[in-house]
């Protein structure tokens, strides 16, 4: 019966660890919430949400994307490198 119960609360154990990491990686992973901003613009030049709709949405968003970034700062502390993975620009008027 002992053997049964450490072989429980073991796997239970295990089980919460995993979904404790995953959801602290969902906590950390800004590239969902990027997703989400790429797919409000979509709509808005499609048609489907209005200029303060999406304003709102991409508000909400970015503040959301800047507290995982100052978290993940906090955590490598002031003297960490940074890496850059990526750049996004945006051209208006020219082809």
């Amino acid at each position: 019966m002992i053997i049964l119960d450490r072989l429980l609360t073991g796997g239970i154990k295990f089980v919460l660890g995993k979904i404790a990491a995953a959801a602290d990686a969902e906590l950390n992973d800004d590239s969902r919430l990027r997703e989400e901003l790429l797919a409000a613009q979509m709509r808005l030049e499609l048609g489907e949400i209005g200029e303060a709709e999406f304003r709102a949405l991409e508000s909400d968003l970015l503040a959301r994307i800047r507290e995982i970034r100052e978290r993940r700062r906090d955590e490598v502390g002031e003297a960490g490198e940074m890496k850059v993975t990526g750049v996004e620009t945006t051209v208006h008027g020219e082809e």
